[in-house]
């Protein structure tokens, strides 16, 4: 059962994306517009680049060390991207939990998935916070 389940799941997805992209209209478009929507992209992944830099040169001004505004950058941009991918690792090894109804060692290394991606998950977020402190109180 839940495998008809699943199958019928995936079949649903593979023909709304089948239908999504057989029925889309590409028009022609003039030259110069197309031009300046390239143009626009290059604006703003330019300004992206320069945002991060400044971002960067904060850090360092406020470490005031290179190395340690770049390590607390670093650290900074990890403590950003560890959630999304922490969501991402519960909801893979929930699918090795499902599984592990009728497979014990995927019950198993489900488990010890969540414990695995929600541990490192803490650890990303408490390190820019013990690195500041280090820092900090190192100095005085």
């Amino acid at each position: 059962m839940k495998k008809a389940i699943v199958v019928f799941a995936i079949v649903l997805l593979f023909l709304v994306i089948c239908f999504s992209i057989f029925t889309t209209k590409v028009y022609a478009e003039d030259n110069n517009s197309l031009v300046s929507e390239v143009t626009r992209e290059q604006g703003n992944l330019i300004e992206l680049k320069e945002n991060q830099a400044k971002s960067l040169e904060e850090y360092k001004a406020k470490y005031g060390s290179d190395s340690y505004g770049f390590t607390a950058y670093v650290l900074h941009v990890v403590q950003v991207y560890s959630i999304p991918f922490c969501f991402l690792g519960i909801i893979i090894s929930t699918i090795y939990r499902i599984i592990g109804a009728r497979h014990l060692e995927n019950a198993e290394k489900g488990l010890g998935m969540i414990v695995a991606v929600v541990t490192l998950t803490i650890i990303c977020q408490v390190l820019p916070l013990v690195f500041a402190l280090v820092v900090k109180l190192g100095r005085e």
